[in-house]
């Protein structure tokens, strides 16, 4: 059984690779590049893969170039999708990885996939969009989207919030330059948003969309205490106005109702456990 997984050599992907392999899976890394449609269909045609992992994206909202939102967010998606139906039969499911960035900043409370999306920056535009587009193929494709809300870990880069913090302290700094610290989040654990990526594959909800979420929010302030337990060092904020985002999303936290019923989301990763985790790891990938 082979599994198609985009962005396999990204951060979320080497966490994906792990939990296939423990099933059997005959994990495949795209080769092509989405946004050559051409290659991409050879490419497909060839591999013929049984299930597909679709990562890959412009993930940073920082990203420099808004243009690339689009172009491998929502066309190279598109590109996917077109190869992929090309390909004929044997195409079990097709995750496809968006973002709890859509819900926006209008959204309050615990978040359902029923709440409606008001995207308010590129990258959750980009996404938002690329939703409705793979939705075009629901009748062709069996598809399904989840709606990751922040996760981290070891191997996550340091123009993430969390990796940042943790290495700050790893490095025993005395000062800590941040943006908008009166936010609020829903932190997973990359290992259990791998694992839930692998339980929904194995048994697909076909044309829904499913939170991968904890339904708990940590506020920064709260992650900095968390490392200082942990680390016994201390550490002061200091707000750069550089850093500060105008549209930044103030609140998310997701609601684990549809999670849970499909995959029963037994086990979960406490934040103090992977900030522990990721404290006591070395620079490289465990």
């Amino acid at each position: 059984m082979k599994v198609l997984v985009t962005g396999l050599g990204g951060f979320t992907g080497h966490y994906v690779k792990v939990e296939l392999e423990k099933l059997s899976y005959d994990v495949i890394g795209l080769e092509s590049d989405l946004t050559d449609a051409k290659g991409l269909k050879s490419e497909i045609d060839r591999v013929r893969p049984n299930k597909v992992v679709h990562l890959a994206a412009i993930a940073s909202v920082d990203h420099g170039s808004i243009n690339e939102f689009y172009n491998v967010n929502l066309i190279g998606t598109r590109n996917l999708l077109e190869a992929l139906e090309s390909q004929g039969g044997g195409l079990q499911s097709v995750l496809l990885a968006s973002s709890a960035n859509i819900y926006g900043n209008k959204n309050e409370g615990v978040l359902a996939e029923t709440a409606l999306p008001n995207p308010c920056n590129d990258y959750a535009v980009s996404k938002y969009a690329m939703e409705q587009m793979a939705f075009l193929w629901k009748e062709r494709l069996p598809i399904f989207l989840t709606r990751p809300f922040n996760y981290t870990g070891v191997g996550q880069g340091e123009n993430f919030l969390i990796p940042k913090i943790v290495s700050h302290f790893k490095q025993r700094k005395g000062v800590i330059e941040l943006g908008n610290i009166d936010v609020n989040r829903d932190f997973n654990d990359v290992r259990m948003v791998a694992k839930y990526y692998c339980q929904l594959l194995e048994k697909p909800p076909i044309g829904e969309v499913v939170n991968i979420c904890t339904g708990k929010m940590h506020s920064l302030k709260n992650i900095i205490e968390i490392c200082q337990q942990l680390t016994e060092h201390k550490i002061n904020i200091k707000v750069n106005p550089l850093f500060v985002r105008a549209n930044e999303v103030r609140t998310l936290v997701g609601d684990t109702s549809k999670l849970i019923k499909l995959t029963g989301a037994s086990e979960m990763i406490s934040l103090e456990e992977t900030l522990q985790w990721m404290l006591e790891a070395t620079p490289c990938l465990e």
